[in-house]
């Protein structure tokens, strides 16, 4: 991705994340359990588009935020 896109992936994941009322700990320990090994410090990086999101942590985000894939990635 580049980092345009980036930026707004991240800008929808922290909107989603306020949304559901999830601090980024909150929301790293519901990634955690699910499998996905993601610390606060690197969803804050995504969320501000500075770090490069995985394939496998948008699965867990959807499945975390129970969203759609289209809701993340705008």
């Amino acid at each position: 991705m580049n980092s345009f896109y980036e930026k707004q992936v991240g800008t929808q994941i922290r909107k989603i994340r306020m949304d559901n009322k999830l601090t980024q700990d909150q929301l790293t320990a519901k990634l955690q359990i699910a499998g996905c090994d993601i610390t606060r410090s690197a969803l804050a990086k995504i969320e501000v588009g500075q770090r490069h999101i995985y394939p496998d942590e948008i699965k867990a985000l959807k499945q975390a935020l129970r969203v759609t894939y289209e809701d993340i990635l705008i």
